[in-house]
């Protein structure tokens, strides 16, 4: 299994599959290991939550989940469409490209 994720920590994404599709976000973390990320606002569950110290309250919370990272693409920062993720060769740096515009990330 590929432990690479074509998304980094605070890249601005679009769902592509699943209940949360056309919804957008900010990837809040990755997971490599588990080719997953979670998404800011996207993906909501409920909780139950028990309390852990004396005088804490418990109770059900909403929480973003994870979800795989196919099912999520990123957004270019310039033309602002869903794009794929190329890579270019700068100097002696390998940088992310947008594959519609040829913008740098």
């Amino acid at each position: 299994m590929s432990n690479k994720v074509h998304v980094k920590t605070g890249d601005e994404v679009i769902v592509i599959q699943g209940k949360d599709r056309g919804a957008k976000g900010k990837v809040l973390q990755v997971s490599p290991s588990e080719g997953k990320v979670i998404v800011e606002g996207i993906n909501i569950v409920s909780k139950h939550v028990k309390p852990r110290k004396m005088g804490e309250a418990g109770g059900i919370i909403k929480a973003e989940s994870a979800l795989y990272a196919d099912k999520v693409q990123l957004i270019c920062p310039k033309c602002s469409q869903p794009t794929r993720v190329g890579h270019a060769i700068e100097g002696d740096k390998k940088v992310r490209v947008c594959k519609k515009c040829n913008a740098q990330f």
